[in-house]
């Protein structure tokens, strides 16, 4: 017996079994997703829903969420041995066995929907129509396939706030519509700054991302485009009379930041785009941050 199979076939403390299911469930995405979602419901809302409808949402979507990341984990198993990212998650390490959190993440999701149906029929529809997206056109049928890929999965990473409109509303208005506009624009510099970082893993999995389709050079000018293109999207919630001043002076100032961010990537012969994932993250957090915090501290225009 290896000593890899004589850890296997020690029983696990139950601290050790929750870390491992935590760990399949991608919590950071799961965080990301929820504040996203919550500022979809304040936009529904114009201020604060009554905290019932926020349990009753952001709980079902964050299930949902780490439902899919789970399947995810499941149907990449064999190509997350290849990448030194992924090598140590649980399934690949066999501290998970793939049955078990196949039924995980399935049933994750299930638990989500039925929630959600007490909500409303239109947030259980997007919720489910997310997690599908992601699991099967996403993860299943494009993933290893093209570099196209992320406009799908940018999809799945668009829905969020489009789902916590719905909750407190009913239905998809202009306003939610601009929320997934933003979200679809950001993912993709997003993901391609991500895919610089770790292109070396994925040219060993064999996943035909961005930097490995189109080259470095070609990255780091799409990622420019796109960072450019989603400044303006970024304001029109204030010209929409969706925000104030507050967010416009915000928003403004830290899409000219991601944009000086990608103009240095570009210009540079540094490969990876550490500083740009990061910044992604920083921006979308922020942003829909003061999002909320401008409906909350001054009037709408």
């Amino acid at each position: 017996m290896t000593a890899k199979e004589a850890a296997c076939a020690k029983p696990a403390s139950y601290k050790v079994i929750v870390r491992d299911h935590v760990m399949l469930a991608k919590p950071g995405i799961v965080l990301l997703v929820l504040i996203t979602t919550l500022g979809g419901m304040y936009m529904g809302q114009r201020g604060l829903p009554v905290q019932t409808l926020i349990l009753l949402t952001l709980l079902p979507v964050g299930l949902a969420t780490a439902g899919a990341a789970v399947l995810n984990n499941f149907f990449d198993r064999d190509i997350d041995v290849l990448m030194n990212r992924t090598l140590k998650r649980p399934i690949p390490q066999g501290r998970i066995y793939p049955p078990n959190a196949l039924v995980f993440g399935v049933s994750l999701i299930l638990i989500a929907i039925v929630i959600l149906l007490f909500v409303n029929i239109t947030a259980a529809v997007l919720t489910a129509a997310s997690a599908f997206i992601y699991v099967v056109p996403y993860t299943l049928m494009m993933k290893r396939k093209t570099h196209l890929v992320t406009h799908v999965g940018s999809i799945t990473g668009a829905l969020p706030p489009v789902i916590g409109y719905a909750a407190v509303k009913g239905d998809v208005g202009v306003e939610a519509m601009v929320l997934f506009a933003i979200m679809f624009i950001w993912q993709h510099p997003h993901f391609w700054a991500y895919a610089l970082k770790y292109k070396d893993d994925y040219s060993r999995a064999g996943v035909p991302v961005l930097p490995l389709s189109k080259g470095i050079k070609g990255t780091k000018l799409r990622t420019l485009i796109y960072t450019a293109v989603l400044l303006p999207v970024s304001v029109m919630p204030y010209y929409l009379n969706m925000s104030g001043m507050y967010y416009l002076v915000l928003a403004s100032v830290l899409g000219l930041i991601y944009v000086a961010i990608a103009l240095k990537a570009y210009l540079s012969e540094n490969e990876t785009g550490r500083l740009l994932f990061v910044y992604s993250l920083v921006y979308i957090s922020i942003l829909f941050t003061g999002l909320v915090a401008d409906m909350v501290t001054q009037p709408v225009k």
